[in-house]
């Protein structure tokens, strides 16, 4: 854990139309990996993306990297990757080689350069014969995996993940975990698969935009699957 936050946010208010998403939310952020957990609506999702700049508070302030995401939202893509429950949502090449190699692209590198880099990103993880694939002959689980090559090539320092698990197989979604425990990145995760995440170093519990539970795993787990549960039950009683 670092002294110094990565992310700070000060009394946020978000608002969706005349529903608030968060109201006077403060936390701030400093564990190098750091699970979201909570029922579908609970406002993970808007979470990250006041993190990544691509929502900005009503009210109150979001610091990333240093960064106030109102005021200089340009210089956070350099610095924050952000993978998306829907990998289609973030795909916008053609082919696999050309999707990795953007990011380098994008922020200096030689074509020749981006597409070396592609290609051994895509080797070091099993995929070379991937490079010339189009991607929309993909499983969902491989363009999982693209997405997460595309968002990290460049070395982001904050790196964000929206359920990134959902679709995954077995081996994939191990492959996943693996390669998000030995990343250089801070990891914030959005996730149902409390297994996953069992071995993160802080998890943050959020019901109706609050949070309900901040600690470890074995801290806030527990209460999150008791509460779960107990949804459930509810649920079966008014489908009887």
């Amino acid at each position: 854990m670092s002294d110094t936050p990565y992310a700070i946010l000060k009394s946020v208010t978000l608002k969706r139309g005349a529903f608030s998403v968060f109201n006077d939310l403060s936390l701030d952020l400093r564990e190098r990996r750091v699970a979201l957990v909570g029922l579908n609506g609970s406002g993970k999702s808007s979470f990250l993306r006041l993190l990544n700049g691509l929502l900005v508070p009503d009210e109150g302030n979001v610091e990333v990297l240093g960064v106030d995401t109102r005021k200089a939202a340009r210089q956070l893509p350099r610095h924050v990757g952000m993978v998306f429950q829907n990998p289609d949502h973030q795909m916008i090449f053609p082919t696999v080689r050309e999707e990795i190699a953007f990011a380098p692209r994008q922020f200096g590198a030689s074509k020749a350069d981006a597409e070396a880099a592609a290609l051994a990103c895509l080797a070091e993880h099993g995929c070379a014969d991937w490079a010339d694939r189009p991607v929309a002959l993909l499983s969902e689980g491989q363009k999982q995996l693209v997405c997460l090559l595309a968002t990290t090539i460049s070395g982001p320092r904050l790196l964000l993940c929206d359920e990134p698990f959902a679709g995954l197989d077995l081996a994939l979604r191990l492959h996943f975990g693996a390669f998000l425990a030995r990343a250089k990145a801070s990891v914030l995760l959005v996730s149902h698969d409390l297994e996953m995440i069992e071995t993160f170093d802080r998890v943050i519990w959020f019901d109706g935009g609050k949070v309900r539970g901040d600690g470890t795993p074995a801290d806030v787990l527990p209460a999150y699957r008791d509460f779960a549960r107990a949804r459930a039950g509810s649920l079966t009683a008014l489908a009887l």
